[in-house]
């Protein structure tokens, strides 16, 4: 019966830190745009991945060594 003593203004201090933290979420705007990353996911962003390899063009079937997808792959599997 005496650890209720400790138990319960540890769970009051835990209480308001909880919701301590949620109001500063809430004034720091954790909480502005909810929407913002669900419509993110859903845009076209074909660009911006071909500004990051423009020497590698996609679908031409080259790696970093000149060689098409399938050799290296028919190279890896005989070297086993």
């Amino acid at each position: 019966m005496e650890v209720i003593y400790g138990l319960i203004p540890g769970m009051l201090i835990l209480g308001l830190v909880a919701v301590g933290v949620l109001f500063w979420a809430v004034r720091s705007g954790q909480f502005d745009d909810l929407e913002g990353d669900a419509y993110r996911i859903l845009m076209d962003d074909d660009v911006e991945m071909e500004s990051r390899n423009p020497s590698n063009e996609p679908g031409d079937g080259s790696g970093q060594d000149g060689k098409s997808d399938e050799q290296s792959w028919d190279e890896s599997s005989h070297s086993r």
